[in-house]
């Protein structure tokens, strides 16, 4: 335990906790967006497990980090006249991760739209409706996780104890999410225009992860290579957004009081 007792343990620690919640906020909004449709009684249930799973995977990855980077490597290569890529498992990952968010944040805002629901939850389906719902937070856990990971190994590179330091980081980071989780669920499902934004960040997010995918693949599309989104637009898109819709529910407040 002597790498506690160097300054630099403590400040990649402390950065690297604060980063890890940054970025679990986007699995938060999914998790409570998927487990509001859960019963009052199993949503906080729901929250915890998918929590708890997003820790084990990250702890497991973090396990198997050289595994992880291995797979940068190419499994098979695409040469067509207007497209080249070498298919990594990375890209693999992230780009099924992309699609599947793609297609349940545009799944749940057709939902809300078009005014319909999800079938009427009876007692005898509660169990089944729940494991649904587990599935599909697992399903998006292994994406962030794999995210996260990559976030971690980047940042302790060359830290003596990197692997302690990172799994600390994630058990103290998830912990602090989950106290906070079910208040973040229960102010998104509150609020419809709250809700709305949250899932089209979710779009958002999901197609940065397809493009991040195809830069991992050093994908070329009709002689130009794709790019990486640099994740700073985003987190300003995001932020600058959420600054509006609060001076957007603050003028809507005092337009009911007065």
């Amino acid at each position: 335990m002597e790498i506690f007792l160097h300054v630099e343990t403590w400040v990649a620690l402390l950065t690297l906790t604060f980063l890890e919640i940054v970025l679990g906020i986007d699995n938060i909004i999914f998790i409570s967006i998927t487990a509001g449709k859960l019963p009052k009684n199993k949503i906080r249930k729901a929250t915890n497990i998918g929590l708890f799973f997003a820790m084990i995977f990250r702890i497991l990855l973090l396990i198997g980090v050289s595994y992880i980077i291995a797979m940068k490597e190419p499994l098979f290569t695409i040469d067509l006249s207007w497209f080249q890529a070498g298919v990594s498992g990375q890209s693999l990952i992230l780009l099924g991760g992309g699609f599947f968010l793609l297609y349940k944040s545009t799944h749940e805002i057709h939902q809300k739209v078009e005014g319909s629901t999800d079938e009427t939850i009876q007692e005898n389906g509660i169990q089944s409706s729940f494991t649904k719902v587990i599935i599909q937070i697992v399903l998006i856990d292994i994406v962030f996780s794999f995210d996260s990971v990559l976030t971690a190994v980047g940042m302790t590179n060359g830290l003596e104890g990197a692997l302690l330091i990172m799994i600390i980081a994630v058990v103290v980071s998830i912990l602090i999410m989950m106290i906070f989780a079910a208040a973040v669920g229960k102010f998104v499902n509150k609020h419809p225009t709250v809700q709305m934004l949250a899932l089209s960040f979710l779009i958002l997010i999901g197609f940065m992860l397809v493009t991040e995918s195809a830069h991992l693949s050093n994908a070329v599309i009709f002689g130009q290579h794709v790019g990486a989104i640099p994740k700073g637009y985003l987190y300003f898109a995001i932020a600058f957004s959420l600054g509006v819709e609060a001076l957007n529910m603050r003028v809507r407040k005092l337009i009911r009081k007065s």
